[in-house]
């Protein structure tokens, strides 16, 4: 990631990409492989039809959201439509980093990647716990 502050521009939708690449690349196996299949997606804010079918009206309090059947549910009868993904939040998770000020991007975008991918494997909060040790 290049130094946002050097210019004094935030954290640019590539450098969020690229902090998930790399928080997916530094998963363990035999999760690393299966996580590299979901997409991840890097946007500015969630847009309004995802809010809708969420239920929700501020952007802002969503950080990110998997959007696919998890493998605990897949059958080798689906027909994909689409790949899993992983949609991050830039202007959200910003949002919310500046707020943890203790916390840095990398954590905060691991954190968030990790616990997106979970509903991707169907992780329990143990198995996450193991991975993505956030609340030590």
């Amino acid at each position: 990631m290049t130094d946002p502050n050097r210019h004094g521009l935030p954290p640019s939708l590539d450098d969020i990409a690229d902090l998930a690449a790399a928080a997916r690349a530094a998963l363990p196996e035999p999760f690393r492989g299966p996580a590299s299949e979901v997409a991840i997606r890097v946007e500015d804010l969630a847009p309004d039809e995802m809010l809708d079918d969420l239920g929700m009206e501020n952007p802002f309090e969503l950080t990110g959201l998997y959007d696919g059947i998890p493998l605990t549910e897949k059958s080798v009868m689906d027909q994909p439509e689409r790949p899993d993904t992983v949609w991050l939040f830039r202007r959200a998770l910003l949002d919310e980093w500046v707020e943890r000020e203790e916390v840095t991007l990398a954590d905060l975008v691991t954190h968030v990647l990790i616990h997106e991918i979970a509903h991707h494997f169907g992780w329990s909060d143990e198995d996450i716990a193991s991975i993505d040790r956030w609340w030590e």
